[in-house]
């Protein structure tokens, strides 16, 4: 053995004890970090690999050293770019212990962390009220999820024209359709990696000031569909939370041949809120649901999950033929599910955080990050120097300068703000904007002060 990997393995206990005071120190210091730290200005320049190695201890410190000050408090609670959710205690010791147990639970050879998954799906899909003919797996994300999901699409247009994509190839389906009022990026993504083409994704028209469908709209597109098609509805847009009606995208099945995918990434936990549950209702309609866990479950990186009612069709596009594996059974193992055939134990993360919190406890996390982003709305609007360009419909606030709303004078504010609060750039109808997406655990009304106050302070320092 290396001398310094025995060296570590006698010191073991040490060693991780040390690890963990690391971690501690991180994130009592989140309060105090810069949300997003400045860029250097010299361009770093990478030391060789060493030939030998430093043994964690030192190569821990060496890390303190020269990267962790570039680091972000992107666990804490205003970092509000994109949507990113941090990791409760439970999700963190879950993580911790994933990496110790290090299993790869993709066959029923080895069926303890399949049977974990499959417990912690279920959980999943009665918290976001999905009925029991949803089948689950975890994976790594959103763009993961909306990918796995559309795959399945693909071979449910195949099955209506008595082909078979994953064994023919794309080529024997012809041109696809995808509709969509306001899709996500990674549907383009997905659709390009599926080798059905960003250009099959056609944008339908939405309602007025809505980022929702125009239901009338997306008839009137699937009438002039040349056959079986597939609609991609939002749970959620990324801009303003917009929910499509469901139930209204649904019902249109009765007279045109669609697959229904809902991204839902963080949408779906409307569902915890009973003043908000009405908006994901006809979820359980979907064919297939995209729902993200590293944002609003606030289990760390990487964690998504993905549901539909064929799981048939699933096995039949992921399915994974070697001896070792076994064969294809009426359940499939997860090995048959996802494109991976190697995964850590993702379920864990989720699973500790259900148990420890239940329903209730991610509820008020769900609630507090709502009331955050009306409370943030509220302190903008009565500030002359900025705008709301859409109502808070859950926990996105979109917002603009009052006055010459130019990128670069936004992204002067961005930056400007940085170390207190953390922003992302958009545009909304042509509007040059920042968006703060609240699904952090931590976040409280003091955080949004603070947060109100950065920009406020920024918008006065890039003057009128």
């Amino acid at each position: 053995m290396d001398p310094q990997l025995e060296a570590d393995l006698a010191r073991l206990p040490e060693l991780l004890d040390g690890a963990r005071e690391h971690a501690l120190r991180f994130l009592s210091g989140l309060d105090d970090r810069p949300v997003v730290p400045p860029t250097p200005t010299q361009r770093h320049l990478a030391p060789p690999l060493p030939e030998r190695g430093f043994g964690l201890k030192d190569a821990l410190a060496a890390f303190t050293d020269r990267w962790e000050a570039r680091l972000g408090a992107g666990p804490g609670p205003r970092y509000f770019g994109f949507v990113t959710g941090g990791a409760t205690p439970a999700g963190l010791a879950g993580d911790w212990l994933t990496a110790a147990y290090d299993q790869n639970s993709n066959s029923a050879l080895d069926p303890g962390g399949q049977d974990l998954e499959r417990e912690t799906v279920g959980w999943l899909r009665e918290l976001f009220g999905l009925g029991a003919d949803h089948h689950g797996t975890l994976v790594s994300g959103a763009t993961m999820s909306n990918t796995v999901g559309l795959a399945i699409a693909r071979e449910w247009l195949g099955e209506r024209q008595g082909v078979c994509p994953a064994e023919d190839g794309v080529a024997a389906l012809g041109s696809v359709l995808v509709l969509s009022g306001a899709p996500h990026s990674s549907v383009g993504k997905a659709l390009s990696v599926l080798g059905l083409g960003r250009s099959a994704l056609v944008e339908v028209a939405t309602l007025p000031g809505r980022e929702a469908v125009d239901p009338h709209a997306l008839e009137a597109a699937l009438r002039r569909a040349d056959g079986p098609c597939v609609v991609v509805a939002n749970a959620g847009t990324v801009n303003t939370v917009d929910f499509d009606d469901l139930r209204a995208v649904a019902a249109l099945r009765d007279r045109y041949e669609f697959w229904l995918h809902v991204d839902a990434a963080f949408g779906a936990f409307a569902a915890l809120s009973p003043a908000h549950s009405h908006l994901t209702r006809g979820l359980d309609l979907a064919d297939s649901v995209c729902v993200d866990l590293h944002k609003w479950l606030n289990v760390p990186y990487d964690s998504a999950v993905q549901f539909t009612r064929r799981p048939d069709l699933q096995a039949r596009v992921f399915r994974n033929s070697a001896a070792y594996l076994g064969p294809l059974a009426a359940a499939p193992d997860l090995v048959h599910l996802t494109p991976e055939n190697s995964r850590r134990l993702r379920a864990l993360p989720a699973w500790l955080t259900l148990a420890a919190y239940g329903r209730a406890g991610h509820r008020e996390i769900v609630e507090r990050c709502i009331a955050g982003a009306r409370d943030l709305a509220d302190q903008l609007d009565s500030d002359p120097a900025f705008r709301l360009l859409a109502p808070v419909r859950l926990n996105v606030v979109c917002f603009t300068l009052s006055h010459h709303p130019t990128p670069e004078r936004l992204a002067a504010i961005r930056d400007s703000a940085a170390s207190a609060a953390f922003f992302t750039p958009t545009v909304y109808e042509g509007t040059p904007a920042l968006r703060a997406a609240f699904s952090n655990w931590r976040t409280t009304p003091a955080d949004v002060r603070r947060a109100a106050d950065a920009l406020r302070a920024a918008a006065r320092r890039t003057g009128p």
